[in-house]
């Protein structure tokens, strides 16, 4: 027992102070990226960490070197994983084109220069012309009534806030009817009950989980009832013996019963996507022409840009949610509504071989499969037996909860390695610089290169090869 504790009080004593391990050379290389308080907590944390250790028995070395050293090497562990922390960029090479972790939608080139443009002063709501005061996002407004068709529109921060802002201006203090298949829950604990009790507003549920009859919705509607509510299901899908009535169907309901018909139409399109597999995400002209009064779809999905949620509808309700003191609370930045503006403009040109994500999603496969081949050779040139490369067939993913049912087929090079699990491979790729994301499936590592930028591929080879070191 008496050695126990002699040995103890040793390495307690061994252990560095701060001040010394402030004046490393890791310290003083650290402190610059990190800043000499920050740095000042971390040598503090890992000093009370390593006596905590000692008191518990769980480090017995004694040596004022060795523990130095131990000091150092956990003074950098922490610094390089706050460094890493931050926002950067990565290589998807997961196949999953809306990667919700990833970012969803990358921009294109135009809108991350509109975005670099209006990241000093810029005329946010300025109007050079006549030098007084302008309408923030009155450009991408304006083209959203250009793509669309409908009469007004508005830009809020994300599909939570623009139900929220919906439900609470046209039914608060009244009754919303909504079908029970429609209840859904998508990514980030969006709860669509959950939203309407917050604004408000009374849910109805009528029919049952697969089938709703414009009949249920007609024998809901009272004196109290507000609001008719279409929820698109975003990654969630019924399907077999389903029913649910036309959306002009159910305008016509509302517009007869004197209500009003909001659609949350999850992703939307602004074209018609049924050639790249995309038929079951509302078209947003269309449900303008089949009578919905009001409509909110998503920013960062199938249109391209950045996280906002896009409201379009009559013109009276866009001015009323406008006018409402929520709206300030969600309205968007001028960085938002740069890039929004840039990729609407591509739209409105017919462009969308600009718009990444939609390029993606539209790559002729025998022109992937070109490009997937030409990289595994490469690949398989330059590893040795220790990395297996080969290249065989997949699927894609739309992701985002938009098209969870679609796969585009794809081609993938799969990784194996004589001494790393296919887990290890992953961390590896993960860990490098800038990050590559992977997914894992069969025992093997799998790239999927419509996800990769072409000028990104130079990087995704030089991991592959460092493998084999």
């Amino acid at each position: 027992m008496a050695n126990q504790t002699a040995t103890k009080t040793a390495t307690l004593r061994a252990i560095p102070s701060v001040d010394q391990l402030l004046r490393t050379d890791v310290a003083k290389q650290l402190r610059s990226s990190i800043g000499l308080q920050r740095l000042t907590a971390i040598a503090r944390q890992v000093t009370e960490e390593m006596r905590a250790r000692a008191q518990s028995d769980d480090m017995i070395e004694d040596s004022k070197d060795t523990l130095l050293g131990v000091a150092v090497q956990r003074l950098n562990e922490i610094c390089r994983g706050e460094t890493l922390a931050h926002l950067r960029r990565v290589i998807n090479a997961t196949g999953v084109i809306l990667h919700t972790n990833l970012g969803r939608a990358p921009l294109s080139e135009a809108a991350r220069l509109a975005v670099q443009q209006a990241s000093g002063y810029c005329t946010l709501e300025y109007d050079p012309t006549t030098g007084s005061r302008g309408k923030r996002g009155g450009r991408a407004e304006e083209l959203l009534t250009q793509l669309t068709g409908a009469e007004a529109a508005l830009v809020v921060n994300n599909c939570a806030s623009a139900a929220l802002l919906v439900l609470t201006v046209m039914a608060g203090g009244g009754e919303t009817i909504v079908s029970r298949g429609e209840l859904v829950e998508i990514g980030g604990d969006f709860r669509v009950p959950d939203v309407m009790a917050n604004s408000g507003t009374l849910m109805v549920e009528v029919g049952t989980t697969n089938r709703t009859k414009l009949e249920d919705y007609r024998r809901a509607i009272n004196s109290e009832t507000r609001l008719i509510m279409k929820v698109h299901p975003s990654n969630y899908r019924i399907i077999g013996f389903t029913a649910a009535p036309e959306l002009s169907k159910l305008a016509s309901l509302a517009h007869d019963a004197g209500l009003l018909l909001y659609e949350d139409a999850g992703s939307g399109v602004l074209n018609d996507l049924s050639d790249y597999g995309i038929s079951d995400e509302p078209i947003i002209s269309q449900s303008v022409t089949a009578g919905a009064d009001v409509i909110s779809f998503s920013g960062d999905k199938l249109l391209g840009a950045t996280q906002a949620r896009l409201i379009v509808g009559r013109r009276e309700i866009i001015d009323r949610l406008r006018q409402h003191s929520l709206y300030r609370a969600l309205r968007v930045d001028k960085l938002c509504l740069a890039a929004l503006e840039a990729t609407l403009e591509a739209h409105r040109r017919g462009a969308i071989d600009e718009i990444p994500a939609l390029q993606m999603l539209a790559l002729d496969p025998k022109a992937l499969e070109k490009r997937v081949r030409k990289f595994y050779r490469k690949a398989f040139t330059n590893t040795t037996e220790t990395v297996e490369v080969t290249m065989v067939p997949g699927e894609s993913a739309i992701g985002g909860g938009s098209g969870p049912t679609v796969h585009p087929a794809t081609f993938l090079i799969a990784l194996k390695h004589e001494k790393l699990s296919a887990d290890e491979i992953e961390q590896t790729l993960r860990l490098s610089s800038p990050p590559i994301i992977a997914r894992i499936a069969d025992g093997q590592v799998l790239l999927d290169l419509r996800t990769v930028d072409p000028t990104e591929e130079q990087e995704l080879f030089d991991a592959v090869i460092a493998l084999d070191t």
